[in-house]
């Protein structure tokens, strides 16, 4: 499934990273990381839908996190996680960030997102692959970052690779009510950005359906748990909104318990786009690969897998040109004997 052409929208920065290099950068700034990260990778994580399960993934996360130090550190992130990309058949990669967490060591968060943009740039004119980025808030923090966090997106956006093309909203979905969230969508939908956020994965049918109330999603990180209540499975429908589906994260943080849970033939055939997406390999131990690997097991077929694909790119923002040549592509994939 490599040679399947797709797009990759629902990636972190931060879990991007190989695990050989957030040890190293680990021994190159005196970090102690944790034993899940040096001798027992990928952790097992607890469930995180319960309160100690999400404290140890955070904990985790903010390890590696505190590993990015540098300007270079940063550069390093995304030339490689381009790479990997590029070695799974990706054309096009949004990568999500939050310069709050990488501002301190760079000069604020004007400099963080520009030097994600200027390395997303470089690596794009290889022509292996786009790579443009989406802006994430927190809902761990005040509404009132997510709004200045919102104009930085608006004053970089664009259409074309080292662009902001999105702006989301990650982390707990039980912390904030996501109406307190709606003013810094609405700046940047003005922008004409890709509106992405996280619902549906640590929460319930409802917290989708709250999600596509206050903040008119272009897509949904995750939304898995819309199936819970039909109603709010075809309100995701009817709204045209592609969900970003995990099914590697699924398991890992304990919503299913295993991959033959994750309900995305039920997802498929309520008639709402899917992209697949590997979210955070680092901790989750599996890439984009992987997650159509999953879906083969699931019983998807050829023709399924080649549907998902031209989720992800027709779910995306990379320019028409060469969406179009990915989507030709797909269509060769599909009419090449196995």
């Amino acid at each position: 499934m490599q040679d399947l052409p797709k797009a990759h929208l629902h990636l972190h920065f931060t879990g991007s990273m190989r695990v050989g290099t957030v040890r190293e950068l680990a021994a190159t700034h005196g970090i102690r990381l944790p034993d899940a990260l040096v001798s027992e990778w990928p952790p097992r994580l607890a469930k995180a839908t319960d309160e100690r399960g999400w404290f140890r993934f955070q904990r985790l996360y903010d390890a590696a996190r505190a590993c990015v130090r540098s300007e270079e550190d940063m550069r390093r992130i995304v030339r490689e996680a381009a790479a990997d990309d590029v070695a799974e058949g990706s054309r096009w990669l949004e990568l999500q960030v939050d310069p709050t967490s990488y501002a301190p060591f760079v000069g604020g968060i004007t400099p963080a997102l520009e030097i994600v943009l200027d390395e997303a740039r470089k690596v794009s004119a290889s022509g292996e692959i786009g790579v443009a980025v989406v802006v994430a808030a927190s809902r761990m923090r005040h509404p009132l970052e997510a709004r200045t966090l919102a104009r930085l997106a608006a004053h970089h956006a664009g259409d074309e690779a080292g662009d902001v093309v999105g702006f989301g909203l990650s982390n707990d979905e039980r912390r904030g009510a996501v109406a307190d969230f709606a003013p810094a969508f609405a700046i940047a939908r003005r922008a004409g950005l890709a509106l992405v956020p996280h619902g549906g994965e640590l929460l319930g049918a409802q917290s989708v359906m709250e999600t596509l109330e206050h903040l008119d999603p272009d897509r949904i990180g995750h939304g898995v748990r819309s199936v819970e209540d039909p109603q709010v499975l075809d309100a995701v429908a009817e709204a045209g909104v592609t969900l970003e589906v995990c099914p590697g994260s699924n398991v890992a943080l304990g919503v299913y318990a295993a991959a033959g849970e994750v309900p995305l033939r039920r997802i498929i055939e309520a008639g709402v786009p899917v992209a697949l997406g590997a979210d955070d390999p680092l901790l989750f131990g599996s890439r984009l690969v992987a997650q159509y690997a999953a879906a083969r097991d699931l019983g998807l077929d050829d023709a399924e897998l080649a549907r998902l694909a031209r989720g992800s790119l027709e779910g995306s923002r990379m320019p028409s040109a060469l969406r179009r040549a990915a989507l030709a592509d797909v269509d060769a994939w599909l009419d090449t004997p196995a």
